[in-house]
């Protein structure tokens, strides 16, 4: 059976093959991009680097792998390229195996620039073609998507944990093996993509479109309060995901190997955070799970820098839940309020995140270096009382034609 004929029919239909495909290659993408952060506790002693140093390692590549999001959605919304995510991986295969082999930051710059090229090649064409199979379930299909990256990023401390920690920054290259398989996996979802596209364009005028009524004010000011609360979700997340380990081991004297678990135990939370949001967002409206995802998570971050190491430990899962719940909540409405533009949008919000993850890092660095590691944290529980702003979200469900 060819592509085309494999694909007739799936335009309306929910195609679970192909999203766990995608799900499986974002976390195979991810693993990849979370060892970036993983390594850091490593690196840092190696080759003395400061916080500042570290945070500028993380602005270089979330630069990279955000710059180019907007430009790669805005392309291939007008212009498809069914193997662009197999050409991306490529690029993150050489940013690893250059890392592997770096002797110094600036090398280090380099290789990770590389691997944020490839995961701004990844992002808006394969979040498109998770759009493309969920047979209009795209709460539900946009989570499944987030949830491999998610759980992909939960397994890069344990990995450094068990094999770089014990064998060194030249073991990075073992993970080049875990680039190769997604290349593979990529290059069979490329396949399906462009029979989909053939049997889309059969299709054409045969299938629904959503159209809001919403005039380009309020479009641009619902745009302009998503990205502020992208802008408190990310920063706070760089909080975590680049300085987690250095606050449990500066705060409570714990090893390496133990301050990789309890970021580990975080990035599992909010690989299982994520799965609830698009299918709840579905059912009962994106608005909500946007409120209670960022403003939800408030309690919680108020109470982390008063924590003693058990309460930590306990305060990170709730965080991680509740915060990860908002993504996909948060893309599926902007793809909805600007419909067609599924690419440019997925490229616009997925780079501005890395983009604010990186710029976080950056400057929570300078400012751990000025002042201290848990000072940084006393300032970033606050960001998610941000989440406020939802109130002035339209509610998007009623004005769908």
């Amino acid at each position: 059976m060819d592509s085309t004929s494999a694909t007739r029919n799936t335009v309306e239909k929910t195609v679970f093959p192909i999203l766990f495909a995608i799900s499986f290659s974002h976390l195979l993408n991810d693993t990849i991009q979370s060892l970036i952060p993983a390594i850091y506790p490593v690196v840092k002693d190696s080759y003395h680097l400061t916080f500042t140093q570290i945070g500028l390692i993380t602005l270089t590549f979330q630069m990279a792998a955000s710059l180019f999001q907007p430009f790669v959605g805005l392309y291939t919304d007008k212009n498809p390229q069914p193997y662009s995510l197999a050409v991306g991986m490529g690029f993150t295969l050489l940013g690893l195996v250059t890392l592997s082999q770096s002797t110094g930051f600036y090398m280090m710059l380099i290789s990770v620039a590389l691997v944020g090229t490839g995961s701004s090649i990844f992002h808006p064409e394969a979040s498109r073609m998770a759009h493309a199979a969920s047979g209009g379930r795209r709460g539900l299909a946009q989570s499944i998507f987030q949830l491999g990256g998610n759980f992909g990023s939960s397994l890069g401390p344990l990995l450094a944990a068990w094999i770089i920690v014990p064998y060194g920054q030249g073991s990075v290259i073992w993970f080049s093996v875990i680039a190769l398989i997604a290349i593979l996996i990529l290059s069979r979802v490329g396949n399906w993509y462009k029979g989909y596209m053939v049997t889309k364009a059969q299709q054409k005028g045969k299938t629904q479109s959503v159209v809001n009524t919403f005039s380009r004010k309020k479009v641009v000011f619902a745009v302009i309060i998503l990205l502020i609360l992208i802008f408190s979700k990310y920063f706070y997340m760089a909080s975590l995901t680049s300085y987690f380990t250095f606050y449990v081991i500066h705060k409570f004297n714990v090893s390496v190997q133990a301050s990789q678990i309890y970021l580990f135990v975080f990035l599992v939370s909010v690989a299982a955070g994520t799965l609830v949001g698009g299918p709840v967002g579905d059912r009962f409206g994106r608005k909500y799970v946007i409120w209670f995802s960022i403003l939800g998570t408030a309690p919680f971050a108020l109470l982390l820098p008063y924590a003693n190491l058990f309460w930590t430990g306990v305060l990170i899962v709730p965080i991680g839940m509740i915060l990860a719940s908002a993504f996909s909540a948060i893309l599926v409405y902007a793809q909805e309020l600007i419909p067609g533009k599924v690419g440019l949008v997925a490229g616009l919000f997925f780079g501005f995140a890395f983009g604010m993850g990186g710029i976080g890092s950056a400057l929570l660095g300078k400012l751990a270096d000025s002042t201290s590691i848990e000072y940084v944290f006393h300032i970033c529980s606050f960001l998610p009382l941000i989440g406020m702003l939802t109130a002035f979200l339209p509610n998007i469900e009623t004005r769908k034609k």
